[in-house]
């Protein structure tokens, strides 16, 4: 897990040995904390990592993860999303879910 504040340096020495990679898009402590825009960078470097380090490497997102920014998330090279006030903070999940659902089927990969 790298928080926001976290270099991308420490991956350096472990990406041999991970399956997961999970940054934080907020600073942990507590939900309902608005996505930090920053990330997105940091996203598209850690898939870069990823993508020339040949290793099968799972790219996760928590926090501020919503309808209105998944796709972008997603473009940027997220690949797991958790989302939990963005879901269950609404009446009805299923609709936010299936909302989600029809946002990343909209992002293509180069």
């Amino acid at each position: 897990m790298l928080n926001p504040a976290t270099p991308l340096s420490y991956l350096d020495y472990v990406m041999d040995k991970l399956d997961v990679i999970l940054l934080m898009s907020v600073n942990p402590g507590f939900g309902g904390q608005s996505f930090i825009h920053g990330t997105l960078d940091k996203l598209r470097q850690v898939r870069k990592l990823i993508d020339d380090s040949g290793y099968d490497i799972r790219l996760e997102v928590d926090g501020g993860v919503k309808v209105d920014n998944i796709a972008e998330i997603a473009a940027a090279g997220a690949d797991m999303f958790v989302a939990g006030s963005a879901i269950f903070g609404q009446p009805d999940y299923r609709t936010v879910i299936d909302a989600m659902r029809s946002e990343l089927a909209k992002v293509t990969h180069g």
